[in-house]
């Protein structure tokens, strides 16, 4: 019986490999299999239900409204402390989004008002600028600043992952538009991160030259209450 040299086994091995990872590989599909996914609300979302959980319902059921959202006609209802409010527009709220790797929000600024520091895991964000004068920029990874005021008409975007930030600096209130290519792109904003966190007080006072009061003053503001 001839056998087969150790150098023809060793190629024989990968060309298997290659085979077995490309049939894996062609075993899903990146993209939708389909036009939409409407979720179906029988199911319910309760709190600890994610979408993907969720079976679409028949597309013969779907309606002109599942694709049509109102609810960015007027601002949010309250402003945070430092003067924004905003309406996140995610495929719970709005079904016909779902499963279209999409999400939006609206934020309106008073004068002065700013929306701190902060930035999407899961997504790059455009803004567009409906009314209003706002100081608009990103931090890259070599901590180089990008800004620049930006008016009516005019957008800016920010890159996935990066911090970023806006502040109304004309004298009379913005209202913006962020556009994600993610349903679900996170948000986290950086003084809630660090002073509403559970890190130990003695790493943030050598990690920001700051006293035990002064931790103490910026935890009072950023810890949630209740």
């Amino acid at each position: 019986m001839n056998r087969m040299s150790p150098q023809l086994t060793v190629l024989l091995v990968i060309f298997s490999l290659h085979c077995y990872m490309s049939d894996m590989a062609m075993a899903s599909d990146p993209d939708p299999l389909q036009d939409f996914c409407i979720p179906n609300t029988k199911w319910g979302y309760g709190r600890a239900a994610r979408l993907d959980t969720i079976p679409c319902k028949n597309s013969s059921e779907a309606t002109t409204d599942d694709f049509v959202f109102s609810g960015l006609k007027k601002p949010a209802e309250t402003f945070s402390d430092m003067g924004i409010a905003a309406v996140s527009v995610t495929p719970q709220m709005f079904p016909g989004l779902n499963t279209l790797g999409m999400s939006f929000v609206r934020a309106d600024i008073q004068v002065g008002g700013i929306n701190a520091p902060h930035f999407h895991p899961r997504a790059t964000e455009i803004t567009y600028v409906l009314q209003g004068k706002v100081y608009s920029g990103f931090v890259d990874s070599t901590n180089r600043v990008f800004a620049a005021v930006i008016e009516q008409g005019e957008v800016m975007v920010f890159p996935r992952g990066l911090v970023h930030f806006q502040m109304n600096v004309g004298e009379s209130p913005a209202t913006v538009f962020g556009c994600f290519n993610s349903q679900n792109p996170g948000a986290q904003k950086i003084p809630s991160a660090i002073f509403g966190s559970e890190i130990k007080d003695e790493l943030l006072e050598k990690a920001f030259g700051m006293t035990p009061k002064q931790i103490d003053k910026m935890r009072r503001k950023f810890v949630p209450k209740g």
